[in-house]
């Protein structure tokens, strides 16, 4: 198969799952599944073999996500259940003052987005949001898109957050130095693209405060905050400690084991959410009942997120079983671009194409995998750059844009110039300065 031959194939490919996700509103996993075959296929694989490589990319993927995604799951629900995330929101709201409640908007954002997805964030805290809009006579637009701006920066690129593990995983990257540069890399483009241009396009676009908005309500006594900061940020805690740890002593170190233990991911989630249903549900009076119900209630959302992680990870395993991997590193490599801005741009291409940012970065580390054989670039800034291009560039084809412009009931004009401008902004500053640390790191 020659390198032209290849490349269109693989053209068609990528065109066939825009069309079938978009066009035709084929659930990602079988457009991603109808894709695996279609490049076995035309790329010349035996046919005993497509189907092995199928299951071996989602068999590998999901063997180290889906734990991850479930224990994290049950993190969301008792932040949620348990009013956690609503003590966060108002300890901040407290320091900042109602009037500039919009920066506590982004940290909330930021700290609550690590156990949950964005979009469920977005169901938790708006009625937040509507209530801080209306009592400090802030634009919900000001209020709402820096709180997005929050979660979705962490979406993107923080473990344990599926997307990121699993490109992480797929890079070989230390998933406690993907903490580290994800948590620190994105905060000024997140404060640019957020809070700072969220006052000004809310000063040109009015946006009235939805008739129907549900406003917050407390009906229990809310957790305490240090309990609730403590067990939100638990698993980064124990996962970036394991880095500093091995990066600040000795490799025979005898207490190295038990820090390579806690400061696994399956390990750091499992001990966390366990704390969690302890801390947040079992001392708050709880029954054993209820809090199996939020644990199953938890799960049920994250079975078409499984079924299409999965599926991007057979998508990834056939583009390198069927030698698609070895003419992309060619073609790549021969471009001579740097490899931070390389990842950036097949993400953003993807996401832009695509919509889900999920789906955007993993097939992005199909791509970047080859590259990484030749350029020693240090992997986990690859992954936050692949985040980073997953974070901007949602229009019409992204579910989450739907999802914002109904809370606010906006146009899609006016979208555009506030929601889609703010993520790119966010995504281009966040690219610059990974491309700068990639001469540093």
């Amino acid at each position: 198969m020659g390198t032209t031959g290849a490349l269109i194939i693989l053209a068609i490919t990528i065109v066939g799952i825009v069309l079938l996700c978009v066009r035709f509103k084929v659930h990602a996993f079988l457009a991603l599944t109808a894709a695996c075959i279609f490049l076995g296929l035309a790329s010349g694989m035996p046919l005993g073999d497509i189907g092995g490589s199928i299951e071996k990319g989602m068999g590998g993927t999901l063997g180290f996500l889906a734990p991850i995604l479930a224990l994290g799951a049950f993190m969301g629900k008792m932040l949620e259940v348990s009013g956690g995330a609503s003590r966060l929101a108002h300890s901040f709201i407290s320091l900042f003052g109602q009037t500039k409640a919009y920066w506590a908007m982004l940290i909330i954002g930021y700290i609550c987005g690590i156990p949950v997805f964005a979009q469920v964030g977005m169901v938790l805290l708006m009625p937040l949001a509507f209530s801080i809009s209306k009592e400090a006579k802030l634009s919900i637009l000001l209020v709402a898109l820096s709180l997005y701006t929050g979660l979705l920066v962490v979406h993107c690129v923080v473990p344990p957050h599926p997307a990121a593990m699993a490109v992480a995983n797929d890079l070989h990257a230390d998933v406690g130095r993907v903490f580290l540069y994800g948590l620190v890399f994105v905060i000024p483009g997140a404060i640019i693209g957020g809070p700072l241009f969220a006052r000004q396009i809310s000063k040109a676009i009015h946006v009235p405060l939805p008739a129907n908005a549900q406003e917050a309500r407390q009906d229990r006594p809310l957790p305490s905050f240090g309990c609730t900061l403590f067990l939100t940020l638990l698993p980064l805690i124990l996962m970036i400690g394991k880095t500093i740890v091995e990066v600040s002593s000795s490799k025979d170190a005898a207490y190295l084991p038990l820090v390579e233990f806690l400061g696994h991911p399956v390990i750091a989630l499992f001990i966390s959410a366990v704390a969690s249903i302890l801390f947040l549900g079992v001392k708050r009076g709880f029954t054993s009942d209820e809090l199996s119900d939020f644990c199953s209630k938890s799960l049920l959302p994250m079975v078409s997120i499984l079924l299409v992680i999965g599926a991007a990870g057979s998508f990834n395993k056939v583009i390198m079983d069927c030698g698609m991997g070895d003419v992309l590193k060619k073609v790549l490599i021969s471009i001579n671009m740097h490899p931070v801005i390389m990842a950036w741009l097949i993400a953003s291409i993807l996401r832009f194409a695509l919509g889900s940012a999920t789906v955007a970065m993993m097939t992005s580390a199909g791509f970047i995998t080859p590259v990484l054989t030749v350029h020693p670039v240090d992997p986990a800034l690859m992954c936050i750059a692949i985040g980073a291009g997953a974070i901007g560039w949602s229009h019409v084809t992204d579910s989450g844009f739907w999802f914002f412009r109904e809370f606010l009931n906006m146009s899609v004009k006016d979208m555009y110039l506030s929601f889609t401008l703010s993520g790119c902004i966010v995504s281009i500053i966040t690219v610059i300065i990974c491309y700068f640390a990639s001469f540093i790191l």
